[in-house]
C-alpha cells in the first residue's frame, strides 16, 4: 500500500474517529458528607442553571440545600451543605409521615417554587422552598394502577410549563414506560417510552433545546446498580429519536436516582447525578458530573 493511499484512508476515517468521541463523558465523582442523619437517601436534585447552588431531596421527605466548587472540567471539588435540612410538611404544617412521605422527584418551576413527585401515595405536589405545601395536583385514575414502590419518580417541566412524569414501573396497560403530561388542569398520556434491558426511569429533565434527558437504573444481585442516560427528541408531540448516551456497569457508580442539567459560562452542557445510599453505611451518597459533548 502506497503512502498516498494510506493518507487517503486516514482522511476518509477522520470524520468517523471524531464522531466516536463519547456524547456523555464522566468527568468526576464527589462523595457527600454523611455527618448528619438527614443527609442521605437522595432521590431528587435541582442545580441552578450555572451548576453552583443546589437543592437535593431525600426519599424521606427532606430537603437539603448547598453549593459546590468546580474545576475547569466541570467536576465538583468541594460541597458545602446548609447547616440543617427542611422537612416537607402537610397542609396542617406538620412534617409528612409514612405512607405520605415517600418523595422522589424534584423540579424548580419558573415562579421559584418546587414540584415534587411521591410514590406509595402517588401524586405530584407543589411546595415552597421552606417545605410548606402549596397544593396537590389532581390525581388521575391512571396513577391508581401504579405499583407501590414503582410509582412516580421521573419529573420534568417543559419550557411552556407543561409538567411531565414517568413512573418507575409500567402501568397495567402500558407497552413501556408511560410519559404523562399535566397542562391546563388535565393529565394526558403522550407517549410510551421503550423499555430495554431491565432499566427503569428514575429522573428526567428538559434541556434548553427541548430535548428530554432520562436517567434510568437497573439492579444486579450481588453486583449492584447500573445506570443509563437517554436523550429523547420530540417532534409535534411524538418521539422522533431516542438515544442512549451512557450506560454504566453494575456497581460502578452506585444507586443514581437524581438528575440535574446545567451549563458553564461557555455554554457547555453538563448533567450532575446524585446517588441514593438508602441510609446504609455500605452505600455512598455522591455527585457524579457528566459532560454532554453533543
Amino acid at each position: 500500500m502506497t503512502l498516498v493511499v494510506r493518507l487517503m484512508m486516514i482522511a476518509a476515517l477522520a470524520p468517523c474517529l471524531a464522531a466516536a468521541q463519547p456524547v456523555a463523558e464522566i468527568v468526576g465523582t464527589h462523595l457527600l458528607p454523611t455527618d448528619q442523619p438527614e443527609f442521605g437517601g437522595f432521590s431528587g436534585l435541582q442545580f441552578s442553571p450555572d451548576g453552583v447552588n443546589f437543592i437535593a431531596l431525600s426519599d424521606r421527605a427532606t430537603l437539603v440545600s448547598g453549593h459546590v466548587t468546580r474545576d475547569a472540567t466541570g467536576a465538583i471539588t468541594d460541597v458545602v451543605l446548609a447547616a440543617s435540612a427542611n422537612p416537607l410538611r402537610a397542609a396542617g404544617g406538620l412534617p409528612l409521615e409514612d405512607p405520605m412521605a415517600d418523595s422522589e422527584g424534584l423540579r424548580i418551576t419558573a415562579d421559584g417554587n418546587m414540584l415534587i413527585t411521591f410514590e406509595q401515595m402517588h401524586r405530584v405536589a407543589r411546595y415552597r422552598r421552606d417545605g410548606s405545601l402549596i397544593d396537590i395536583l389532581p390525581v388521575p385514575m391512571a396513577f391508581a394502577g401504579l405499583y407501590g414502590n414503582r410509582g412516580l419518580e421521573a419529573l420534568a417541566v417543559a419550557a411552556d410549563g407543561g409538567i411531565y412524569v414517568v413512573p418507575e414501573g409500567q402501568g397495567p396497560d402500558a407497552a413501556g414506560s408511560p410519559l404523562y403530561r399535566y397542562s391546563g388542569g388535565v393529565w394526558t398520556l403522550v407517549a410510551n417510552l421503550a423499555s430495554q434491558g431491565g432499566f427503569r426511569p428514575v429522573d428526567a429533565q428538559f434541556a434548553p433545546d427541548g430535548r428530554l434527558y432520562l436517567l434510568e437504573r437497573d439492579f444486579w444481585p450481588l453486583l449492584g446498580f447500573r445506570s443509563r442516560l437517554r436523550r429523547i427528541t420530540f417532534n409535534a408531540g411524538q418521539v422522533e429519536s431516542d438515544e442512549v448516551l451512557l450506560t454504566t456497569r453494575a456497581g460502578h457508580l452506585g444507586n443514581l436516582e437524581g438528575l440535574s442539567l446545567w451549563q458553564d459560562p461557555q455554554g457547555q452542557m453538563y448533567a450532575t447525578l446524585v446517588s441514593d445510599n438508602n441510609f446504609l453505611a455500605v452505600q455512598d451518597s455522591a455527585f457524579v458530573d457528566i459532560r454532554l459533548n453533543d
